[in-house]
C-alpha cells in the first residue's frame, strides 16, 4: 500500500462541515419548493378519489385519511366499471378535450411560425415606423399583454358576432394566437439576437437566399427555443378560460369550460372537477417530460453570449 501523498489541510478540513452545511440548506429549500409547487398537483390527484365527506373534512393522504374510491372519474364514465359502457358524460368530455387539443396545438403552432419570422425580423433588420424603430416595436407587441381579458370581451364578442365565428372554434383559434404571439416574439427575439450573424452570411456567400439561410441554419440553431416557446403558448392557451366561456356555448366549448361548471344546486362536485383537472393537466405533464431538454434549452439560450 503506497502513503497518501495529498491530505487535506486544517483550512480544508474546517471548510468542509460548512459546506455540507450550505449544500444541505440549498437542498432543504428546493425539496421545500418542489412539495409546495408539487402539491395542488397532488391534491388534485387525490380529491378525485374522495367522496363528499373526505373531501369536508380535508382528508389528504391515500389509505392512511381516507379510502379512494371512484366516485370522481364514475361521475364521468372513466372508472373501470363504467369504462365499457355508453355514458354522455364521457362522450361530452372526449368532445371538450378534443376542441381543447385542436385549438391549443393550432393556435400554438400559428402563434410559433408568425412569431419566429415577426422576431427574426426584428432582430436582423432596422424598421422604421413613424418614430418607432425595432425596440419600440418590440415593445408594442408587449404591450399588448398589459391590457386585461375584460375589456376586449365586449369588442370582440361584437366582431365575432358579425364575422359569425361565435362558438366555432376557428375563432379561438385566431384568438389565441393573436393572445399568445407577444411572447412568442420576445422568445425567439432573445434566441435569434444570440445566434452570430456570421453564419447567415457565410450562407449567403455560397448561394442561399435569406429563407434558404433562415430554414437551413438559423432554425436549426433556434429550435429549442422554438419548442419552449411552443409549449408556454399550449400552456396559455389550454388553460385559458374567459374567452372559451364568453365566446363558445355548446360547440366549440373546452375542458376549462366544462371543469369550471361541475357546479349545480347542491353545491360544487369537488370530486368530479378534480377528476376533470386532472385529466387536463396530464397531457401537458407528459408534453413536458418528452420535450423536457428542448424547454431548458431554450430558456437558456441567450442568457450567456
Amino acid at each position: 500500500m503506497s502513503a497518501q501523498i495529498f491530505k487535506d489541510s486544517d483550512t480544508d478540513r474546517k471548510f468542509r462541515p460548512v459546506w455540507y452545511l450550505s449544500r444541505g440548506l440549498i437542498y432543504g429549500v428546493l425539496i421545500l419548493w418542489a412539495i409546495v409547487c408539487l402539491f395542488p398537483i397532488f391534491w388534485t390527484a387525490t380529491t378525485a378519489f374522495k367522496t363528499a365527506p373526505d373531501v369536508m373534512q380535508g382528508n389528504i393522504i391515500p389509505w392512511a385519511d381516507f379510502t379512494p374510491n371512484w366516485l370522481g372519474w364514475r361521475s364521468l364514465g372513466l372508472s373501470p366499471d363504467t369504462i365499457g359502457n355508453e355514458s354522455t358524460v364521457r362522450e361530452e368530455f372526449l368532445k371538450r378535450f378534443w376542441n381543447s387539443t385542436v385549438v391549443s396545438v393550432t393556435a400554438s403552432f400559428l402563434a410559433v411560425v408568425l412569431g419566429s419570422c415577426a422576431a427574426y425580423g426584428l432582430s436582423r433588420f432596422s424598421y422604421k415606423f413613424g418614430f418607432m424603430r425595432n425596440s419600440d416595436i418590440s415593445f408594442f407587441f408587449l404591450s399588448q399583454l398589459i391590457l386585461p381579458p375584460v375589456v376586449l370581451a365586449l369588442p370582440f364578442l361584437v366582431l365575432y358576432k358579425s364575422l359569425d365565428l361565435l362558438d366555432t372554434r376557428i375563432g379561438l383559434i385566431l384568438l389565441y394566437t393573436l393572445t399568445v404571439l407577444p411572447i412568442v416574439i420576445w422568445i425567439m427575439r432573445d434566441q435569434f439576437s444570440s445566434i452570430p450573424t456570421e453564419l447567415e452570411e457565410a450562407a449567403l456567400v455560397d448561394g442561399l437566399s435569406i429563407w434558404g439561410a433562415f430554414s437551413t441554419i438559423v432554425m436549426p440553431i433556434a429550435l429549442p427555443g422554438m419548442v419552449a416557446a411552443f409549449i408556454l403558448s399550449l400552456v396559455l392557451t389550454w388553460n385559458e378560460y374567459f374567452f372559451a366561456a364568453l365566446l363558445t356555448s355548446s360547440a366549440a366549448k373546452t375542458l376549462p369550460v366544462m371543469v369550471a361548471s361541475q357546479t349545480g344546486s347542491q353545491g360544487i362536485s369537488w370530486w368530479s372537477m378534480a377528476a376533470l383537472s386532472f385529466a387536463a393537466i396530464v397531457p401537458l405533464i407528459i408534453i413536458g417530460i418528452i420535450l423536457e431538454r428542448y424547454i431548458i434549452k431554450g430558456m437558456a439560450a441567450g442568457a450567456v453570449k
